[in-house]
């Protein structure tokens, strides 16, 4: 087991690594920008060490910094969380040439699954549902269009090397295909350097249907079975819950063994996430893999009694998985809130400043993953999230009821949170109803 880790990130997630090192028995190591200076996270590190000014690029995205800052901490390996390098082969190369084992999967299983036309390949070879569409990037365009006539439209126009709605375009009929690509290239290539796109069957009414995953270096692989991200706004998951509701249980086995299977296939280290869109006759479809743990992982701990994070530190120093898949029982029913520093009344306005008030919620059931408390000054360089809040319970009616009132318990001023929109989404039928799709929150939005 290692004696240091060098945690290359910040907020939440960096305290919910410090966590799991030390129940490890691993000393944390925390880099941070200027900016986060005196975070509260940073006092449950063994040592910090500061590693640039506040814009990310100078600070969180600097990879020989990040190294050096292992060096002088005498670290031996290095995780990233999520965001900024996690998903970044040549950050998890660069780990591997220093000396440093990357917490998370090797250079080439994470280039093989992040890029989404080869990611396409494997999982036809594993069994994995995929979309209808080109079999690789678009050359021709003309091409582009004779699929997109087979298949059907409307159609979506994706980007190979990125996500988070970027480099995406749907398109209705043929003019707006041609436009697409064209419009999709470009912003592919300023956002993730690859302007490669490629196109698929585009479902309309669909719900997010995700698999959480994890191998070791033996090859193992097992399941945590699935996640529901279908409360989301422009590609940005807000509320998660685990189980899904309402999927076959014939279909639900299919569908997580075959993300199993495709990880498996990639030589998978360390926890990922295969993330699938459902039609309303529960056909499954994947839309990428996620090589990293991902922001609502803790709902898949919360069913399955596994802690995601500590295995995957335990598989890169080299452990087998401590389990085997008829291990894992799904237990109860969980759900996350994202609290985001937002006001949803003003388009989802970032709210940057001082927390003077932070009551948290508490009981049976409930977990809050936040490295905020009352005093905190939310920065403007970074991602707007302040807190998750978990919520347990044996059904999905009681869940629903338990989140309800730990969202009616959590205060949080005078900044803007996404808690009011929570508390009035829990009660709309759609969702009580397990309906919803991955536009009902923006219709709702845009209906009021």
């Amino acid at each position: 087991m290692f004696k240091r880790v060098l945690i290359a990130n910040r907020g939440e997630i960096a305290l919910r690594i410090i966590r799991a090192c030390r129940e490890l028995g691993i000393e944390p190591v925390c880099v941070y920008s200027s900016a986060d200076a005196g975070g509260p996270w940073l006092e449950q590190a063994a040592q910090t060490v500061c590693i640039g000014p506040p814009p990310s690029k100078d600070s969180y995205l600097r990879i020989d910094r990040i190294i050096a800052a292992a060096e002088i901490s005498h670290a031996d390996a290095i995780h990233p969380g999520y965001g900024f390098l996690a998903e970044n082969a040549h950050f998890a190369d660069v780990c591997r040439d220093s000396g440093f084992e990357f917490i998370g999967p090797s250079p080439e299983a994470m280039s093989a699954l992040g890029d989404k036309v080869n990611c396409k390949r494997l999982a036809k070879k594993a069994g994995t549902p995929i979309f209808p569409g080109t079999e690789g990037g678009i050359e021709d365009i003309d091409e582009a269009v004779q699929v997109a006539k087979d298949i059907g439209f409307p159609v979506i126009v994706k980007a190979a090397g990125g996500g988070g709605g970027r480099g995406m375009r749907i398109a209705q009929d043929e003019a707006g295909l041609r436009q697409g690509i064209e419009q999709a290239r470009q912003e592919a290539a300023a956002a993730f350097g690859n302007p490669m796109v490629f196109v698929e069957k585009y479902l309309e009414l669909a719900r997010h249907f995700e698999v959480q995953v994890i191998g070791d270096k033996h090859g193992n692989a097992v399941h945590l079975y699935e996640r529901d991200c279908s409360s989301q706004r422009r590609h940005q998951k807000l509320i998660e819950e685990a189980p899904a509701p309402g999927v076959d249980p014939a279909k639900r086995e299919k569908v997580c063994e075959s993300a199993a299977e495709l990880i498996r296939q990639a030589k998978y280290s360390g926890a990922a996430t295969c993330e699938f869109l459902m039609d309303r006759s529960q056909k499954f479809y994947m839309l990428e893999v996620n090589t990293r743990v991902q922001v609502e992982h803790p709902i898949s701990e919360a069913i399955t009694g596994v802690d995601i994070v500590q295995t995957g530190i335990r598989v890169a120093a080299g452990e087998r998985l401590p389990y085997k898949q008829s291990d894992i029982r799904i237990h109860g029913h969980a759900m996350e809130f994202r609290i985001n520093a937002e006001d949803p009344a003003r388009n989802f306005m970032p709210q940057a400043g001082l927390v003077e008030t932070w009551v948290a919620p508490g009981g049976p059931g409930i977990r809050l993953d936040s490295h905020v408390r009352a005093g905190y000054r939310v920065p403007t360089n970074y991602d707007s999230m302040v807190g998750k809040l978990i919520v347990h319970a044996p059904t999905r009616e009681q869940c629903i009821r338990r989140s309800l009132g730990a969202l009616a318990e959590f205060k949080v001023g005078p900044i803007k949170t996404t808690i009011p929109l929570y508390e009035r989404l829990l009660r709309e039928e759609l969702f009580v109803n397990a309906t919803h799709d991955i536009k009902y929150v923006e219709r709702l939005l845009a209906a009021t």
